[in-house]
């Protein structure tokens, strides 16, 4: 594996790492009042972009986490929805 490959590998594991605290603090709280639809929507279809340039362009660092962070992020959207109806 290359270390450009190795770069991008550790970069996508901190940045989608970074959203497990947001998806273990909405399920426990069960309330997503203070988390904003808009900024979340978003960043869903910028992520969904991203999973699909990783394709074009066949980087397996950037379809990996884009597709783990696009879970996450749906996971929180989803709660967002639910807990706030």
């Amino acid at each position: 594996m290359s270390t450009t490959t190795m770069v991008g590998f550790f970069a996508g594991l901190l940045t989608t790492i970074s959203f497990l605290p947001q998806v273990a603090k909405t399920w426990k709280s069960r309330s997503a009042s203070d988390l904003s639809l808009g900024m979340f929507s978003v960043f869903s279809v910028g992520v969904m972009f991203w999973l699909v340039y990783g394709f074009l362009i066949q980087e397996p660092p950037i379809i990996f986490w884009n597709l783990i962070t696009l879970v996450l992020v749906l996971a929180i959207l989803a709660m967002k929805l639910k807990f706030d109806s």
